[in-house]
Parts: structure tokens; sequence; C-alpha cells
């Protein structure tokens, strides 16, 4: 029997009627025409693509041709597997997955590729993320950033189970296994349900045609990144396995310390999604009142997480390549506070992951 289709709630954002939106986009873009600055991918950001895929594919490389050993250098070369795993996933594919690399769709579609050659799948992640969790950042119902499952209560919407009360705990545990689950399930459960909500449809997008790409991403994934070390390191199928999982455990972790507090916090709004509402706020003030920024004042940490400590600006700008938000940064400061709305961005990275955990223990008590 064929699942009937389920209907997503969406809602619809206000107008600009302050002109915030209108005299923020004029400042920025001014800022990049006036001093003959181009929007996309500079020197700097193509430096650090060879960077960032070369922490994960280099000690794949030494782990392959067996010259880690079975000993401690075997698991610092899976530690900077994680960490370039990351890194690529925040600072490479996320760039061009938005089309903030280059002009040339092209060379975004091949950027936001890397993707694939790590596991997952681009299509399935620009739905996930540029569509559900960008348009819609912090609505219940739609957020899929803030919808976990059962295990986790990331919003003050979800239903309350005795199990939260310890998630300040154990949540740290589960960020580990994220990117563990983008290789293995994710992208298969997410496409079923996608399909029942008519987002593939919407999107114009092929069950059958994304299944296969996401089937052929797996095949020429594992292969690589455990069958070559399996046939030729000369290790053991048991160590190669668990430096695999201490790799995505390293990966997903640092994901998300990242991601996470950019967006649950306490003083963050929350909203119900429910069908044909309109929303108070325009969808630019609506990112200011669920985003905050954090450790801006780290050039590595900006430099490793692609910008993302930035966040506020990468909500407001997804299509601008994330080596230009601490420039922009002010302009958005400043023209936020003159249209009275929240700019968050002076807490420190382990400041932010001190409020995180305090509203994780919050959610599971209230």
């Amino acid at each position: 029997m064929t699942q009937a289709p389920f209907e997503l709630p969406t809602v619809r954002f206000g107008r600009d009627t302050t002109g915030f939106a209108k005299t923020l986009r004029q400042r920025v873009d001014a800022h990049f025409k006036e001093n003959g600055i181009h929007k996309k991918a500079t020197t700097g950001m193509k430096l650090k693509t060879v960077v960032l895929l070369s922490a994960y594919f280099a000690p794949l490389a030494l782990i392959t041709l067996g010259a880690t050993g079975g000993g401690w250098a075997f698991w610092v070369a899976e530690v900077l597997m994680g960490l370039g795993l990351a890194g690529i996933g925040m600072a490479v594919m996320h760039d061009g997955n938005h089309g903030a690399y280059s002009e040339n769709k092209t060379i975004n579609k091949i950027v936001g590729g890397v993707l694939e050659l790590v596991g997952g799948n681009s299509e399935m992640w620009q739905i996930q993320h540029n569509v559900l969790h960008h348009t819609f950042t912090n609505i219940d119902g739609l957020d899929e950033d803030i919808d976990p499952g059962p295990l986790l209560r990331f919003s003050p919407l979800k239903p309350l189970k005795p199990w939260h009360r310890y998630q300040h705990y154990y949540a740290w545990f589960f960020y580990g296994l994220m990117t563990l689950l983008w290789v293995t399930v994710k992208d298969f459960i997410a496409i079923k349900k996608y399909e029942r909500f008519g987002l593939l449809k919407r999107m114009g997008k092929s069950k059958q045609q994304l299944m296969t790409k996401i089937v052929l991403a797996k095949v020429i994934y594992y292969p690589i990144v455990v069958g070559l070390p399996l046939m030729f390191s000369g290790l053991g199928a048991g160590q190669i396995i668990a430096g695999w999982l201490l790799m995505h455990f390293v990966g997903g972790l640092t994901l998300g310390i990242v991601f996470q507090p950019a967006h649950v916090m306490e003083d963050h709004d929350y909203k119900p999604a429910e069908k044909g509402s309109v929303m108070e706020d325009d969808p630019m003030s609506h990112q200011l009142k669920t985003t905050c920024n954090f450790g801006t004042k780290s050039r590595l940490l900006n430099w490793y997480s692609g910008g993302l400590t930035h966040q506020i600006e990468h909500h407001l700008f997804p299509h601008i390549c994330h080596v230009h938000y601490p420039k922009i940064s002010k302009i958005v400061r400043e023209t936020a506070e003159e249209f009275g709305l929240p700019y968050r961005a002076d807490t420190s990275f382990w400041g932010a992951l001190k409020l995180h955990t305090a509203q994780l223990k919050q959610l599971g008590r209230a």
C-alpha cells in the first residue's frame, strides 16, 4: 500500500516593513563595490581548499601505504583525518553547495561534490541544510537541525522525555556519531521522508536518480577509505575499523560543537510550523533572532570552521564566500543595532559551549 503524502506545514515570513533587510543588502553590496572585492573565493580560500583536502587524504594515504604502522602514529593519523573531514564539511563543500565558492555553477557543483568523496550526497545535504535549515531556522517541524530524534531535545516545543534530564551529559557522544550516520543510513532514511513530504517533486528531483547517486557515492567511498587500508596497510581488520570509527567520531564531534551552539541557545527564538501561518518577522530579522556568533576573535578557529563562527553573516548572506564574513560583520552589527535587532557575537568559543550545555540542561528539565 502506498503511503499517503504528508504536506509540510510551510509558513510564510512577514514583509520587511522597517527597511532593515533592504538597507543591510545595500550596505554590504556597497562594501564590495567600493573596495573592488569579489564576493566569491579568494586565492587564500583556494589554498585552504587544498590544505583541508590534504588533511583528509594525506593521512589516509599514509595509513594505506603502511607508513604509520599500527602504533600511536596510526591513531594520530585517524584523528587528523577526522579533523580534515570536519574541515572539508565546514570550509569547502559548505561554500560550494551554497553557491558561494564561485560564480561558475559547475565549479560550485564540483566543490560541493567533495561531500561524495567523504561518503555523503550533496543534493540531499542541500535539501536539509539550504532549504529546510536556512529557510526555516529554529522553526519546529521544518528545521531538521533542531529535530535530531527522540533522544535529544533541542527545542522547547518538542515533547519532554525522562532521559532528556541527562542530555547535557550524553549529547556530545551523539554529536560524535553525526558523520557516521551520514555515510551509513542517513541519506536512505531522508530520501524516503523528503519524497513523502513532496520536497523531491517540489525541487524537480527524481527519487530514483538521487538513490542511484547515493548508492554510487557509497560504492566509491567504502573501497577507498576502508577497502584500500584493509588490502595494503598490513594491519588487521579490527584496527582498521576501529580507526575508521575514531576518525568519524572526531569529525562528527567537531562539527557538532561548531554547528549546535550557533542556534540552540537560551535567548534564541523557537517558532512552531503551522500551515498557512505568517511569521511576525521578515526572513533576515528572523535569522538575527535565531542565530549567534561566537569565537570571532580567534583567527585560527574562523579559518578552520569556514567562517561558521560568524554564523549570523552566513545565515544572512550564504551566497558570499565565508572568507569575507569578518569584514562585513561590522556592517551587519551596526545595521542590526540601528534597527533595534539583536546581534549576539561577543561570546568566546568555550563560552558558547558552556551556554549551549546550560541550554541542553534547561531543555531537559523545563
